[in-house]
């Protein structure tokens, strides 16, 4: 490969880590041209960008953004895909949903939201993380379940108080 293809490849690479906030590095070695497919497929409706890179493209890549990425350093070694998205635990939630069927893919490292996640133990706690809007639903819901309680107790204590005052008159 000339240098000026791998300095395109390079650039496109950084292009679209610098578009995306999440990146995952995945290994895919023993996937079949099937599995493979359907991988990308999966991906492709979630909204998730798949794609097969060189370790060494990957770091120079890397190390042209202003972005710290250095602590994934030591995980891109042997066959790597990113797999980028918006959203945090897309990208984990089918390679966990994928692994149903078969042991591939392995995660090697996760960039979310500025924090390292290394190897493919971290999984489980990228498959549970909530999204921003799951967030914000949560919070909206613990805020309002006080108001909830005060009113459900004037609603209760009104009827109360009702049927204490109709008693009264009919005595």
């Amino acid at each position: 490969m000339r240098k000026e293809e791998k300095t395109k490849i390079i650039d496109e690479i950084a292009a679209l880590l610098s578009s995306y906030d999440n990146v995952y590095v995945a290994d895919l070695t023993g996937l079949t041209v099937e599995k493979s497919n359907n991988l990308r497929r999966l991906c492709f409706r979630k909204g998730v960008k798949l794609k097969m890179v060189k370790n060494t493209l990957l770091k120079k890549a890397m190390e042209q953004l202003d972005t710290d990425y250095s602590e994934m350093y030591p995980a891109l070694h042997g066959n790597s895909a990113i797999m980028l998205s918006e959203i945090g635990n897309v990208p984990a939630r089918i390679i966990k949903d994928f692994r149903i069927k078969s042991p591939i893919p392995a995660l090697k490292v996760a960039f979310i939201d500025k924090s390292i996640y290394l190897g493919d133990c971290q999984l489980d706690a990228l498959y549970h993380l909530k999204t921003k809007e799951e967030l914000v639903g949560d919070i909206i819901g613990l805020l309002q379940s006080p108001a909830r309680n005060v009113i459900s107790a004037l609603q209760s204590g009104g009827g109360k108080l009702a049927g204490i005052v109709k008693t009264l008159s009919e005595k």
